[in-house]
């Protein structure tokens, strides 16, 4: 048995209103949908969001059995330098495994996830982490700025304790020209909205989806769930009538609490899809863009036995207004501004150390004495347990996934942030190990001393002039 044996999500905090984009480019003439968006920190981006994801989605797994981690997006910060390597890295899965880019198209996701089914199916791999993310961003006053969310999923493909296995695929190609950008372009762009939901949505999204079920020999009220993309709520509705398929069948896209998340959108819906899914269940999920990919899953027992995760449901109730338009502009750095003295100088990035030091810096990764079981953040040679003080005896131990709680904290407003002020202080680790780290998605009230607090792998900072986006690992309040 082929299929899903685990999934995770992940959504930012931050939601702004429509209506507040509306309030400061309103007169250029577009008029939003009712609803919100999800908007990525500043120091958030596909990357980290996907990290984020597979941390949500391998809670329970040994991360040893991972063979693959594929990363599908349309924003990957490098064109050069593999982006699924920097999410394996900081996921601190084993270097023995392959990784694998899926760009370009809003169907990358489901494209990513064909191909993990596939090399699972040829015995080629097992236990392929697809995730998928994407942090785009619209023009100033466009209907894409009022559209886009950013978010994040992943999944887990093998063979073993599958929840939801493969039934059948379909797979259409056409070179439709909806929307583009080219390579240095900041902004995507995109034909008339007519063209795209008359000729794109509406046309290559039945005729794929009805391959499928000819393809399978299966009618309309043979699927339990329709899970596919459509950022038009009439069209999305006229697609199911198209279809013949009654509205219970149809799974809410939820643009309207999240937006249009690009290549996550339709494995999102899925993972919501999957939260409340019954053993017996077929779901088709479609994604769209330049063609069309279909799968049909059928839900297995297994769906009873999963864990709990944060999922889409826990990421959505972990919400923020986000009131001021300015902040969104400055995160999603549409809009420059100043942050002092201290941030106009990015430093050299040494990448000789950052091989070196990869495993601590990207995974987290510190030691554990195996003579009296004692952690600690960086790795040494030398246990830091005065009753011990062993040497040589360290083995490798991850802080990524370890609770912690705050021992001390401050606030400083000289210091460079895009929201200040930038909050940062000493952690104790759930069972050991004690380090500095700055602090993100929480208010300076919000912090007290003892508080449970977790790691979320960040973007540090941006050096543009050497086209370097730089990691690290942060701390958040605890929100299990």
């Amino acid at each position: 048995m082929i299929g899903i044996t685990s999934f995770g999500a992940y959504i930012p905090r931050f939601r702004m209103n429509r209506s507040t984009i509306w309030g400061a480019v309103g007169f250029l003439g577009n008029f939003p949908r009712p609803g919100e968006n999800a908007v990525a920190n500043f120091d958030e981006d596909s990357i980290s969001m996907a990290v984020s994801a597979g941390l949500d989605c391998l809670r329970l797994i040994d991360k040893d059995d991972i063979e693959g981690v594929f990363f599908a997006t349309t924003t990957q910060p490098f064109g050069v330098r593999q982006n699924s390597t920097i999410v394996a890295s900081a996921l601190n899965v084993k270097s023995d495994l392959r990784t694998s880019d899926f760009v370009a198209c809003t169907k990358a996701g489901t494209s990513a996830l064909l191909s993990a089914l596939d090399a699972v199916k040829a015995d080629s791999l097992n236990n392929i982490l697809v995730c998928a993310a994407d942090s785009r961003i619209g023009k100033p006053g466009s209907a894409q700025e009022y559209l886009f969310g950013d978010g994040a999923t992943a999944l887990l493909v093998g063979k073993d304790k599958v929840i939801a296995t493969l039934e059948c695929q379909h797979s259409i190609s056409y070179d439709f020209p909806d929307r583009w950008k080219s390579v240095g372009e900041k902004f995507e762009h995109t034909w008339e909205d007519r063209f795209i939901r008359d000729e794109g949505y509406s046309k290559i999204l039945v005729e794929a989806i009805s391959g499928l079920l000819n393809k399978c020999n299966l009618e309309i009220k043979d699927i339990t769930k329709l899970i596919y993309p459509c950022p038009y709520p009439s069209e999305h509705a006229r697609i199911a009538e198209k279809l013949n398929a009654v509205s219970g069948q149809k799974q809410d896209t939820m643009i309207d609490k999240i937006g249009e998340t690009g290549a996550a959108h339709p494995l999102i819906m899925l993972v919501a899809a999957l939260e409340d899914a019954k053993p017996g269940d077929r779901l088709l999920v479609a994604g769209f863009g330049n063609g069309c990919d279909v799968l049909l899953l059928r839900v297995t027992e297994s769906i009873l036995q999963m864990g709990s995760s944060v999922g889409v449901k826990g990421s959505i109730a972990r919400r923020k207004d986000l009131s001021s338009y300015e902040k969104y502009c400055v995160f999603h750095n549409s809009m420059t501004v100043d942050i002092g003295m201290r941030g106009e100088t990015i430093p050299y990035t040494a990448f000789s150390l950052l091989w070196r030091e990869r495993k601590k810096i990207l995974g987290l990764q510190g030691s554990r004495c195996k003579s009296c079981g004692t952690p600690q953040y960086p790795a040494g040679k030398i246990c830091v347990n005065p009753d011990c003080r062993a040497i040589g005896q360290m083995e490798p131990y991850g802080f990524a996934d370890k609770k912690a709680s705050v021992f001390s904290y401050t606030a400083d407003n000289l210091a460079p942030s895009l929201c200040p002020p930038a909050i940062y202080g000493i952690i104790d680790f759930e069972g050991g190990g004690r380090y500095w780290f700055d602090f993100t998605d929480c208010d300076l009230e919000d912090i007290k001393v003892g508080m449970s607090v977790e790691m979320t792998f960040r973007r540090k900072y941006v050096d543009e002039g050497r086209g370097v986006h730089g990691y690290y690992w942060k701390v958040i309040p605890s929100h299990s």
